[in-house]
This record gives structure tokens, C-alpha cells and sequence, in this order.
């Protein structure tokens, strides 16, 4: 990592899992977009190079990840542009058209699962304003492959820094007029201030677009609890392509390695559920999928009998209180019912860590489960398993097993005493 709290301390070696999870901790002082927020993450320890061969694969573009070292106000960071080696003539992409682009690539399934929630919470802000389909709403700016690959490239970075959830500091915002494809709009635009809705914020006196929908997209759809207690693991820093007029433009991205616990995880949850009799099966397995996209935490469905003996489904979603809104648009929108009950709910989660096994067809990675100190379950990541057998020829069976058996001791769960 470029830069660490404490001088004499070791960086974490690349690929090494540290025993509690990963949390990043973003602080703006100029603002926030997608190309300052891979930059602040570049700058914290992603290799960038390891992003530019998935990137491209996703886009079927080549482009260049050009990251140059900046100062500005005494602080240094990097300053992150995507140069695409071709130029693009047509970026208005919808909904539809990135969510595909992205479920077909061959990135990791956290990546994916991530992407899309950012996608999907763009589309929502921008089918309110416009009044228009969650589905079909056509990105203008968001839809240029830079944008995709600012946003995506972010997830990425994430997993390779093995972060489990990212929280923000106040955003500040700017005044005035800016253009956009739909001609004037004002500062900050009106995605932007939907996608920050219960975000804190600061005013400014600086007359450009601080935060952009791209910017305020991520920080909200992938924000997470911050560690109460953290162990400071090492800080980067973006900067923006704009000079402002009284501030650095810039975001501060701080890892924290979460502080070793033996109490079980609690958070409160809301389940909302509808019976259905009326909808094709195909459909609820296409709702299914985008409430995952979106967020949520948990979505399941159970055969019921309804009146006059009608078969039907109970769809049953498990999600985040902040969620609550994007959820219930999806369930109206994508589904046949006229009513949804909703009710808060308290889970007690294992804590979860992840570790990378090497096998002898490939690295994988393990999710451990934890309980009072104790490891209680593990599991093998079946996308890393799929494509560790797909590279070596063998069964998905034969990876996951290699993959328990590398692991030895600490894939069983331990006794007490």
C-alpha cells in the first residue's frame, strides 16, 4: 500500500486475508466521482494492473488505466483518467443493455453482485426523475464506457482489497449550473441529490458539480455499517480533474481491519412479503434476481394455498432498512400483487472472515464462519471452484473438496476446551 498510519509498520502483502474483515472509510474534501474514488483505491494498494484485463474483457474495449501521481495543498494522492484508445460515438446505454454487459462477464460474483446494485440504484434515482421504467431508463453520461468502467473498476478494486462493506464522512456539494445531455440543469443535478437523499452533506460556495451521480451512486449503494473499534491499515488519495477555487479536490479512502470480536453480529432487518397466484414463473425468477442485484439481503419463495384453493407463492425478501424504497419499486414494478406486508425483524449473523487456499488448480477463496471466537462453518466460493475446474479440466466436486482438504483443521468446526 502506498502509504500506512504508522511508518515502521508492515503493509498487508498482496493476496494475504487478515483475520477480521476489511472495511474502507471514504472522506471527501472536493467532492466525489468514479474516476476519484478508483484513484483513492489505486492509490490505497490495487494494483491497477490487475483491473485492466477484466476491465476490458467487460467493455471488449482497450483502453488505459492512466493513474499519475498529484499533489495539490500540500497532500499527494493520484490523479485517475480512463483513455479510451478508440474514441466512443455512441454511450447511451440503458439500464437494460449494462445489467446484461455485466451478468455475461466472466468477473467475480462479488463484483458482479456489486456492480449491479450501483447500476440498479442509478436506474431508480434516474426512472424517478424522469418518470420512466427502472428497466428501460437510458444512462447518458453513466452509460459511456468510462463511467462503466470507473464503476465496475471500483468493485473490482474493492475485492481485490478484500473490503467487505465502505462507509463515507459528509460530501460536500457544490452551486450553480452545470450541462448536461438534457441541456442546464443545476447543482448539484437532480440524480444526484436523489441518490444522496439521507446522506449528510455539506455546502459549499464552489460553483462546480462536487459529486457526481456516478460518485454519489457508489458511495450509497455499497454503504455499509462502519467498525465501531478499527484498526488503521493504510490510507490513498484521489484527486479530481478539476482545480477548485478554496479546496484540494479530493477523497481520502482509509482502510480499517475490523477489531476482533466474540459477540455474534445483530442488525435489524425488514421483511416484506406478498402472496402471488398470478405471475409466470419466469418473471418471479427474473424479480428474484434483480431484488438480489439491488441489495437485498435474502429473497426466497414458499409454495401456499390461497382462497378457492388457488395455488400461489409467498415471496418473502429479507432487506436493510435503507433499502426499504428500491425494494418495494422493484416488488410493485416487476410483480402482479396489490399489497406488500413489511415488518422489522432482528438476525444474529456468524462473523464472517475469508481466506485464499491454494489448490492445486487454482486459488480459492473461503468463507469462515465464526461464532463467540470459534469457527463454526466453511465454505468454498462456488464461482472460484467453477472456474478453477473449468481451467484444470476436473469436476466442480473435485476443486471444492481439494479445497477442504488444503484447508485442513480450520475448515471443521472446533470444540470447546
Amino acid at each position: 500500500m502506498r502509504r500506512t498510519s504508522d511508518p515502521a509498520s508492515v503493509p498487508l502483502p498482496r493476496g494475504l486475508i487478515p483475520a477480521q474483515p476489511m472495511h474502507v472509510r471514504f472522506d471527501s474534501v472536493g467532492g466525489a466521482s468514479g474516476d476519484m474514488i478508483l484513484g483513492a483505491l489505486v492509490d490505497l494498494g490495487t494494483n491497477k494492473d490487475d483491473l485492466q484485463g477484466p476491465l476490458e474483457s467487460l467493455v471488449g474495449r482497450s483502453f488505459t488505466l492512466d493513474a499519475q501521481p498529484y499533489a495539490e495543498h500540500g497532500l499527494g494522492g493520484l490523479r485517475l483518467s480512463v483513455k479510451l484508445d478508440e474514441p466512443e460515438h455512441h454511450h447511451h446505454r440503458s439500464h437494460a443493455d449494462i445489467r446484461a454487459m455485466i451478468q455475461a462477464s466472466d468477473l467475480p460474483a462479488g463484483v458482479i453482485e456489486r456492480s449491479l446494485a450501483i447500476f440498479q440504484r442509478l436506474a431508480v434515482a434516474e426512472a424517478h426523475i424522469h418518470a420512466q421504467s427502472v428497466v428501460d431508463v437510458p444512462f447518458h453520461e453513466v452509460g459511456a464506457l468510462d463511467s462503466i468502467i470507473d464503476i465496475v473498476g471500483v468493485c473490482l478494486a474493492l475485492d481485490t482489497l478484500e473490503v467487505e462493506s465502505i462507509s463515507n464522512g459528509p460530501l460536500p456539494l457544490g452551486q450553480g449550473t452545470t450541462q448536461s445531455a438534457h441541456g442546464v440543469i443545476p447543482i448539484p443535478a437532480p440524480a444526484t441529490l436523489a441518490l444522496l437523499e439521507g446522506t449528510p452533506v455539506i455546502t459549499t460556495q464552489e460553483p462546480f458539480e462536487l459529486v457526481t451521480p456516478t460518485g454519489a451512486a457508489i458511495l450509497t449503494a455499497l454503504q455499509g455499517p462502519a467498525p465501531d473499534v478499527a484498526i488503521a491499515r493504510g490510507s490513498g488519495t484521489g484527486f479530481g480533474q478539476r482545480s477548485l477555487e478554496g479546496r484540494p479536490n479530493l477523497i481520502r479512502a482509509t482502510l480499517l481491519e475490523t477489531a476482533a470480536t466474540t459477540d455474534p453480529s445483530t442488525d435489524t432487518c425488514l421483511v416484506l412479503e406478498c402472496n402471488l397466484d398470478d405471475m409466470v414463473p419466469e418473471l418471479l425468477g427474473s424479480l428474484t434476481e434483480k431484488l438480489l442485484g439491488s441489495g437485498a439481503l435474502d429473497v426466497y419463495t414458499t409454495p401456499i394455498q390461497m382462497k378457492k384453493q388457488r395455488h400461489g407463492v409467498l415471496l418473502t425478501v429479507l432487506c436493510r432498512p435503507a433499502d426499504r424504497d428500491t425494494t418495494l419499486d422493484l416488488i410493485f414494478g416487476e410483480s402482479t400483487t396489490f399489497g406488500v406486508r413489511e415488518y422489522e425483524t432482528t438476525r444474529t449473523t456468524l462473523t464472517r472472515r475469508f481466506a485464499t487456499v491454494q489448490t492445486p488448480y487454482g486459488d480459492v477463496r473461503v468463507k469462515v464462519g465464526e461464532w463467540k471466537g470459534r469457527v463454526i462453518t466453511s465454505s468454498p466460493e462456488h464461482d472460484d471452484c467453477v472456474r478453477c475446474a473449468e481451467a484444470g479440466n476436473v469436476s466442480v466436486r473435485t476443486v471444492y473438496e481439494s479445497t477442504l482438504a488444503a484447508r485442513g483443521g480450520d475448515n471443521q468446526p472446533q470444540e470447546n476446551g
